[in-house]
């Protein structure tokens, strides 16, 4: 009797150890694949910024200024266009710093163009495709220069490549080990029930028979770790933007519901993967092996 309860305790501790296994490693991915995603963000928001400036010659008609301001928008790597007439620059107090005296008593008329301001998407990172846009920019009738500042874009896109491959490999080391982690956890559950296993098996139980238990106890077990791991994740993410607002704004509430149901899913797949795996080795084996197992 003492044994049958001690037996008992020992599987209930060692379900409760890998739940709580499962549930801490699904939180850990699903935080990390929140700052990920905030840091993706910051890194698009980054690259977004870049300003291309398009001069446009002088005494250019309303019309073919539309036409020029038609033919920049129909360009996909924009993302946003603005007019900046001359006169608005003219009052620009940084330009108005590099004469020691008024704009005016020195040069007659304004030498300044009128101008469409841009910003580019994150495709700009691709240099190929940014330098053919800015050329094509180019020869557009109207337009009379282009500029954009070259050298700071060129490192900005390098060490923004450099983050996401950072955060790429350290995402993809931190899923493997824990992966490994998870299979150690659920090997060692379900390893204190291998007696059990070749008991079924000794008396005729089919392999489905002993299988469907176990499977269907590691889903359950998914479901709980992973909702157990979104309350946690939850609390993490309300903790957060108390301290730091901008960070729930930069993952984007939808991907944070995602990340939930990732965590959820995760726990699901995972904890019936790796229950599938150690069971399938388990019920094959001979019963004269588990005893040296």
């Amino acid at each position: 009797m003492k044994d049958d309860k001690r037996l008992k305790r020992k599987v209930r501790n060692s379900y409760i150890v890998s739940t709580v296994s499962i549930t801490l490693v699904l939180f850990l991915l699903g935080s990390v694949g929140y700052l990920m995603t905030a840091a993706m963000k910051i890194a698009d928001t980054l690259q977004e910024s870049i300003s291309v400036s398009v001069e446009l010659r002088k005494e250019l008609t309303p019309e073919e200024r539309q036409a020029v301001e038609q033919q920049l928008e129909a360009e996909q790597i924009v993302s946003t266009i603005s007019f900046v007439p001359k006169e608005e620059k003219l009052q620009d107090q940084e330009f108005r710093k590099m004469f020691g005296s008024s704009f005016e008593e020195i040069l007659e008329e304004n030498p300044l163009l009128d101008s469409f301001e841009l910003t580019l998407t994150s495709a700009s990172a691709d240099k190929e495709l940014l330098d053919s846009f800015i050329a094509a920019v180019g020869r557009i009738d109207g337009v009379d220069n282009v500029s954009y500042p070259a050298m700071i874009v060129e490192r900005l896109h390098t060490t923004v490549g450099k983050i996401r491959l950072v955060l790429l490999l350290f995402g993809g080391a931190l899923l493997l080990v824990s992966l490994i982690l998870l299979s150690n956890t659920i090997r060692l559950a379900i390893f204190s029930k291998r007696y059990l296993i070749n008991t079924m098996k000794l008396v005729g139980a089919t392999r489905w028979f002993i299988m469907r238990p176990f499977l269907g106890s590691s889903i359950t077990q998914g479901i709980l770790s992973g909702i157990a791991a979104s309350v946690l994740f939850g609390l993490a993410v309300f903790g957060l933007n108390e301290a730091v607002p901008e960070l729930t704004s930069l993952a984007e509430i939808q991907k944070i519901a995602v990340i939930i149901g990732s965590m959820i899913l995760g726990g699901v797949l995972i904890s019936g993967f790796f229950t599938l795996l150690v069971l399938n080795k388990f019920v094959n084996m001979k019963s004269n092996k588990i005893y040296l197992y």
